[in-house]
């Protein structure tokens, strides 16, 4: 068997099984929608277990290297992507946008975030961006009768053609001060240090990924979009393309501009600051859940910008851990947001869970969970993960960047309380319909596995440090 195969097996299934399920979408006369999300599902799982059994290896001249960091986070995209079509199975036939092509879009999305990801190359890097970027400007807007949706789906392409424009001028800056693209080429020339044209250009290049993760203060598109599209996108936005340009961004500023920390360090603080200021200050007015966890990202963002900001094997370690927690709890929330459903509408405001807790205990204590973590309460991982990131930056003397984390989660944990004092104290009757089985699953396995990392934090701290160790060494 040619080695450089099975490296290449995940975005293979991903690519062929995508092209198959919509050739099956088409050429069928029924409809397919439930048949093509199983079949995404199984595609994704499959891409995981491939992902895990290859090797490490250079693909393509250069142009994609694939490591123990690379499968580390491709396995967060796959859960998170696998959880968005779940949630996705009831919700878009009640909704009537129960269509073949949704969960087709989503396999192609993915397979622009593994891209990436395993990006080598600036080139490689733009053309996963590009290729995840337009699945998601579609599936902001795959709710066609819906006005919020079109405008959700409108907004999002038109920043985000703005800021794939910043990211590719980025690029071009790089590449005419360096005469290359390749990122190991790059990391030797920049070792004896750069001019300013190139510092430029990596403020670009920062710039519009910066965008995708939603740090402030690009994060404009952030609550719209996240209140306008359908809720299991909203999901999906809110957990998979965030921990791929996460991981983009550890590759990229610890990689070939990882000589010029001094330079950019600064600016990664910033955007951290801002991020969690902005997370924890704006949310506290808000009233429509799907908004108010729109803010939450963004703080939780600025936290996971911590580790990068330190720049060290631990900061990236800890990185790592809060977005694998991170993912959890995002799409656990959404999974209960998408519960809320009365005489099947769609309910999003915060006052619709008033009386939760006594008509359905068991939906209003996962719910609490999550709030409970993102707070970063203990002993749920929430805290955990806010302990590691804090911890990074304290050793790498970012003291100052710890303090305002710390406020910040402080004043966050008021509006993430408040849910949790409008489910148990607060009358009212929600007369919320059944719950999907799907929906179910995936809140109460979220909520579990928030509850016990407690007991076995072992596995995915080890995990974390393999990946960030394969990374930076």
């Amino acid at each position: 068997m040619n080695p450089l195969l099975p490296p290449l097996v995940p975005g293979l299934l991903l690519g062929l099984g995508g092209m198959a399920l919509l050739l099956v979408g088409v050429l069928s006369k029924r409809d397919k929608a439930s048949t093509s999300t199983y079949g995404a599902i199984l595609l994704l799982a499959l891409a995981a277990a491939f992902s895990f059994a290859a090797p490490d290896a250079v693909l393509f001249g250069g142009l994609l290297k694939t490591s123990l960091f690379t499968r580390y986070a491709d396995s967060m995209v796959y859960l998170g992507a696998a959880a968005a079509l779940l949630l996705s199975l009831d919700y878009n036939r009640r909704e009537a946008m129960a269509r073949f092509e949704f969960p087709v879009l989503v396999l192609f999305a993915v397979l622009g975030m593994i891209v990436m990801v395993s990006a080598a190359d600036l080139m490689s890097l733009y053309v996963g961006f590009e290729l995840q970027s337009l699945a998601l400007y579609i599936l902001a807007a795959s709710a066609r009768d819906s006005l919020r949706s079109t405008e959700a789906g409108l907004k999002y392409f038109v920043l985000g053609s703005l800021a794939s424009g910043l990211l590719i001028y980025g690029i071009s800056l790089v590449y005419g001060f360096s005469g290359t693209t390749n990122f190991v080429s790059l990391a030797a020339i920049l070792a004896n240090g750069a001019g300013y044209g190139i510092v430029i250009g990596i403020v670009f290049v920062l710039v519009g990924l910066a965008f995708k993760v939603s740090a402030a203060p690009f994060h404009m598109w952030t609550p719209d979009v996240y209140e306008g599209s359908p809720t299991p996108v909203t999901a999906l936005f809110g957990t998979a393309p965030k921990i791929a340009t996460m991981a983009l961004l550890l590759a990229v500023m610890l990689g070939p501009f990882g000589h010029l920390l001094a330079q950019w360090r600064m600016i990664i603080e910033i955007l951290s600051i801002l991020s969690m200021a902005l997370g924890a200050l704006a949310a506290i007015g808000q009233k429509n859940i799907k908004r108010l966890l729109a803010y939450s990202s963004i703080g939780h963002m600025g936290y996971a910008l911590m580790g990068l900001a330190a720049g060290t094997l631990a900061g990236v370690q800890a990185t790592l851990v809060y977005l694998a927690i991170y993912l959890v709890m995002s799409f656990g929330a959404f999974a209960c947001v998408v519960a809320m459903r009365r005489k099947g509408q769609a309910v999003e405001t915060i006052a619709d869970l008033a009386g939760l807790s006594t008509e359905n205990p068991g939906f209003a204590f996962a719910l609490a969970i999550f709030m409970w973590a993102m707070a970063g309460i203990p002993p749920l991982s929430g805290f955990f993960g806010k302990l590691y990131v804090f911890s990074a930056a304290i050793n790498a003397g970012l003291n100052t960047l710890a303090v305002v984390g710390v406020v910040t989660s402080i004043i966050g944990a008021f509006y993430y309380l408040r849910v949790i004092k409008v489910m148990y104290f607060d009358a009212g009757t929600p007369g919320f319909d059944k719950t999907a089985s799907g929906v179910r699953f995936v809140m109460f396995a979220g909520a579990l596995v928030t509850c016990l990392f407690v007991l076995i934090p072992g596995p995915l701290i080890a995990a974390a440090d393999a990946a960030a160790k394969a990374l930076i060494g």
